[in-house]
Formats: C-alpha cells, structure tokens, sequence
C-alpha cells in the first residue's frame, strides 16, 4: 500500500520535472486556459509512459521545491473532464495529500495518470489547441507532435522504485492515527475504523444531533495508510454510515434565497473495502436543484452584478447591502442552476474581488464554485 506523503516527497526530492513528472503551484481548470493546459499536460504524460503510472504534483514552488499547498479540491468527477475532452483518455486520480506545515484546509494535489496504452489526442479544440493534436514530454516540457507517433516505455522500472520506496509500514500508519486524533482535531468530535484488517480511516468534525440522525459539520476524513484526505468542508454539513466493508459520506448543500434557507442532499459517496487490500470510491450525485421565479431571479442577480461592481470601485456599501453580499455566492449558483449561464463567469471573476474585499464571502463562494463543479461534470 503506498502512502502517497512519502510518494510527493520521493517525487520532489529525487527529480526535476521530466517525462513522467510535472509541478504545478496550482491548476485552474474553472477557467478553460487552464483547464486547456492541464488536458495538454495529462495528453503527454501519458503518452510518454504508456506502461506505467505519471504525476503531476500541485502545490510546489518551481524554482525551490518550497511546499506551499493549494485548497483541498474535491472533484470526483475530473475523470469525466478527461473523458469529454481526449480520445483514448488515461485513468486519472486526484488525491489531496496533507502535510503537517500547511494551514488548515491546504493540501497538496497528486494527479496520478495511468495510460490505456493507446495514443491520447485532443478530441476538441480547446482555448489555442486545436481537436486532433498530440502531446508528448521532451525533459520537462509538453509539446505537440506531428510525425513519427509511437509510445515508448522508458520509465517502468524509475517509477516502480519510486513507488516502492514509498510502501507503508505500521509505525507510519499509527503516528498518522495518534496525530489526526490527539493534534489536528483534538478540538472536534473524532473517530477511527480499521476496515479489513488493513485500512485505517479517521474523521472529526463538529457533531450534531436532529432527531435520530447525527450531523458533522468542518469535516475531515483520511484514509491514514495512504495518507490521502478523502473530504474536507468548512461550511457544508454530512451524515456518515459504515459497516464493516463499507464507509458512505452523504453531504448536504444549504441553498436558498436570502434567509429561506434548506438543505438539499449533494452527493453520495461510499468508499468499498476490499479483502485483497484494494478499495474502490463511488459517487452519485443526487442533487437536484430548487427552481424560482424567473423575474424575481432576475432582480437578485442585477443586483449582485452591482454589488460587484460597488466592490471593484470600493465604494462603501449599505448595511443591507452587506447582508445581500452574504448570499451572493448562493443567489448567484442559484441563478445559473436557474438557465443565468453568465453566472459562472461572474462567480469566477468575483475571486479576486472577494479575496481581497471580505474573506467570509470568499470562502462560500469556493463552496458554491465546487458544488457547481460537480454538477457540470456529472
């Protein structure tokens, strides 16, 4: 079982970027430059190792190596974004990896890439790459090829030591489960299931009671062996159910307009423990969103493209206004689950705007950008 820490560390200490590594200090794939390089960068690492595993680590410094982190990523669904966008697309993994220097919430991002052992091509055009193109790595760099296409395994044996170097042991494994329990989460309600007789997974959160259901709220899970978080939220509320082969997270997203507020369950995800040391993690997404009045929709979301606007000219903005800005990352997913497409584009631009203007607001509106994620993408 590899614990994926050791894997990153491996990777950053004993190689520079080259045919079966890349580094990333972040990836954007919300917007489609970004989201165009990271297809190209997936295109040629795998097919520059069609026989074994590629990475891209996320959250690294390039010039030093320096461990920054980025926010934890949840998209169960990056697979389909490889799938729409590449013919004979790779098996592709994003894991978010914790490391005990990062603040609360930061991470660093593992993508890991398995060939089909078939040539990977665009199958689209996509920001200034056209449908049709090939990608491979020369040393650290992605580059398009014309002629003489074929794959080459060069790496096997680089990334099986790499990998076997990075295999647990049970002394890893226990200092892993005494840190999340008594350091990291020493405040919160915490737990551990050993399922199988090999994988250790702990969670903490906030606990609370409704009836005969119990509620978590800023929740942490990680599968301990692997050194992989398997979900984080600081905002959004779940339930948790698990029997001896199976772990299963329901999460909820509270949405509405102004102060009506509800709960509407997200998304399902059950983690299946095997007894030949394998596990497998299905999602189904069970989101369906509220419908409302098209003029009224209308009103709200004018009036936040003007709060925006109050915002970029930092003008003051009006006790009411201020409370219209809470809800502004809800209205506004709220508006483009209603047919407003424009939606999305302002939710991005309002990144910087709201990072710099009010960090509450800010972090809602990541939520609000990853439970959309998941809607597109399913």
């Amino acid at each position: 079982m590899i614990n994926k820490r050791l894997l990153v560390k491996n990777l950053l200490a004993h190689n520079d970027e080259n045919s079966f590594y890349d580094k990333k200090r972040f990836i954007a794939i919300g917007e489609k430059e970004g989201k165009a390089k990271f297809l190209k960068h997936v295109c040629a690492l795998a097919n520059s190792n069609p026989k074994n595993n590629s990475f891209i680590v996320v959250g690294v410094e390039d010039e030093d190596n320096k461990i920054v982190g980025v926010d934890f990523f949840d998209d169960s669904k990056i697979q389909n974004l490889v799938n729409a966008y590449l013919d004979n697309p790779p098996k592709i993994s994003y894991e978010n990896i914790p490391f005990p220097d990062l603040p609360e919430g930061k991470v660093v991002g593992l993508v890991t890439i398995t060939s089909n052992e078939k040539v990977c091509a665009l199958r689209k055009n996509i920001w200034k790459y056209y449908g049709g193109a090939v990608f491979f790595r020369e040393g650290s760099i992605s580059l398009p090829k014309a002629f003489d296409i074929k794959l080459e395994d060069i790496n096997s044996d680089k990334v099986a030591t790499i990998e076997q170097h990075a295999r647990n042991n049970i002394e890893l494994t226990l200092d892993g489960v005494i840190d999340f329990l008594n350091n990291r989460h020493s405040n919160l309600t915490s737990n551990y299931k050993v399922f199988k007789e090999q994988f250790v997974l702990c969670w903490a959160g906030h606990e609370k009671k409704v009836k005969s259901e119990t509620y978590y709220s800023r929740v942490d899970i990680e599968l301990i062996n692997e050194q992989v978080k398997l979900f984080y939220s600081a905002l959004d509320e779940i339930t948790i159910n698990y029997d001896d082969d199976s772990f299963t997270i329901l999460e909820y997203v509270q949405l509405g307009l102004s102060k009506q507020q509800k709960y509407f369950p997200l998304e399902e995800v059950t983690i299946t423990f095997s007894d030949n040391g394998n596990y497998a993690i299905n999602s189904e997404l069970l989101f369906e969103p509220p419908q409302y009045d098209k003029k009224t929709l209308y009103h709200i979301f004018n009036a936040n493209n003007a709060l925006l606007q109050k915002l970029e000219n930092n003008i003051r903005l009006t006790p009411a206004e201020r409370v219209d800005l809470e809800f502004l990352p809800d209205t506004y997913l709220i508006c483009y689950l209603n047919g407003f497409e424009e939606a999305k584009e302002l939710m991005e631009s309002a990144r910087s705007i709201l990072k710099k203007t009010d960090r509450h607001v800010y972090q809602s509106l990541k939520e609000s950008l990853r439970v959309l994620r998941k809607v597109r993408y399913s």
